[in-house]
């Protein structure tokens, strides 16, 4: 907590962004962000940068809508996510998403999706109350380490492992990996199953890489956030995480070296065709 923020509690009131976040609406940062758009009225007046309220007594209204003064507990939880389900608040086209798998206690609060899959991939995804703590796994200064299986339609060639490290434009955009593998590879070093590493991730990625260069992608699948893995989590299912464990989503641990393989911190031990 900022000296700031403290001395603010100290008198019964407090930063108005930390009201917004508190309140599981966002992160503060985007809570500010709203306040220099005038979408944040406190008893009916626009609010200004550094207003602070008082909970219980001010009446605070983001884009229209009441906030409530009750604070959130703060409740992280990883999720096994089936194909099929989007990572939205709210999608008209798509009525079950991805707080369906929510365990029904935590229903009632409102939840982020901090580091979304798309409607296609399964796997680890992190659902927290925690505005702030979703701004930070999702920042991409913080470097987060996603890891991924990936299956592919056809083999994927050992000669190629360096195209998906390099990247390459597509649309405008660099599209790339942190490391690539290839799993269980033929003796002449080709594979359908490959790991693949990230810390950054555009909108399907990894699914537009591959498709650039030729490939299209069977399943998708996240394994890996940090050092919290999937395993154990049926699909459909969620695990509350602990502190440590929330801690351990910014862990980078050792990776593996495998017979076949491409990594951004050195240089690939193959050679692009």
């Amino acid at each position: 907590m900022s000296k700031d923020d403290a001395e603010a509690e100290g008198s019964g009131t407090i930063r108005l962004q930390k009201f917004i976040a508190d309140a599981g609406l966002c992160s503060r940062r985007a809570a500010e962000a709203l306040i220099y758009q005038g979408e944040v009225w406190v008893n009916g007046q626009k609010a200004t940068p550094g207003t602070k309220v008082t909970p219980g007594v001010d009446r605070v209204t983001v884009e229209g809508k009441l906030v409530r003064t009750q604070a959130q507990p703060k409740i992280t939880l990883a999720a096994n996510k089936p194909r099929g389900l989007i990572c939205s608040n709210d999608d008209p086209h798509n009525p079950e998403t991805v707080f369906s798998l929510l365990p029904r206690e935590y229903r009632r609060f409102r939840f982020f999706c901090a580091g979304r899959l798309d409607k296609d991939s399964e796997g680890l995804v992190i659902l927290t109350t925690d505005g702030d703590l979703a701004h930070r796994l999702m920042h991409p200064s913080n470097e987060v380490i996603k890891r991924y299986h990936v299956t592919l339609k056809d083999r994927f060639p050992s000669t190629k492992l360096a195209r998906l490290v390099k990247g390459l434009v597509f649309e405008g955009e660099r599209l790339k990996v942190e490391r690539a593998a290839l799993i269980n590879p033929s003796a002449a070093g080709a594979a359908t199953d490959l790991d693949v590493h990230m810390h950054h991730g555009k909108k399907r990625e990894i699914r537009l890489l591959f498709s650039a260069l030729g490939y299209t992608v069977q399943r998708l699948r996240r394994y890996q956030i940090g050092a919290v893995r999937l395993k154990g989590i049926p699909l459909r299912g969620a695990k509350q995480l602990a502190s440590k464990e929330i801690e351990q989503l910014f862990e980078s641990p050792r990776t593996p070296n495998a017979e076949w393989q491409a990594t951004a911190s050195r240089n690939p031990s193959i050679h692009d065709d």
